[in-house]
């Protein structure tokens, strides 16, 4: 399942957004359903999040590594979560461009899921993403602004 979503981050330079995305603390607080955010090695986090969007409830643990970071315009993020309602394998492209209105974050990520998160459909799921990615962003922009 692929999955597209960009968010215009208002009057926040590229370096902030930048920094903002790669403060541990930032992410832990802005990562919807957040329960714990554990850095294990340079660049690799353990997580446990619990998310009840719709037809998908539950606790998923798993981890979330950053590669082939080019700072402050492009990252790749590879997350793998575990739950009762199945498994989550995603691998996303974060592309930062800086705009006159501030910076457009892209998020193109390809989703591969089991269980019944693989039921749902992709419709549902692609919906259920776009609702956390979308609360993701909105809470980075509120914690970047903090540092304008």
């Amino acid at each position: 399942m692929k999955i597209e979503h960009s968010y215009t981050f208002k009057s926040i330079p590229r370096e902030v957004l930048w920094q903002t995305i790669q403060d541990k603390e930032v992410l832990k607080r802005s990562l919807p359903g957040c329960k714990s955010f554990v850095e294990v090695e340079d660049n690799v986090f353990e997580s446990e999040l619990g998310i009840s969007i719709g037809p998908v409830k539950g606790v998923f643990t798993g981890d979330v590594r950053q590669l082939d970071k080019k700072e402050p315009e492009f990252y790749r993020l590879l997350v793998t979560g575990k739950g009762k309602p199945g498994e989550i394998d995603a691998d996303a492209e974060m592309i930062l461009t800086e705009t006159e209105e501030g910076t457009l974050l892209l998020c193109q990520a390809e989703v591969k899921l089991t269980g019944i998160l693989a039921s749902v459909g992709q419709r549902v799921m692609s919906g259920v993403a776009k609702v956390v990615i979308g609360q993701f962003f909105k809470d980075i922009d509120k914690e970047a602004k903090q540092l304008v």
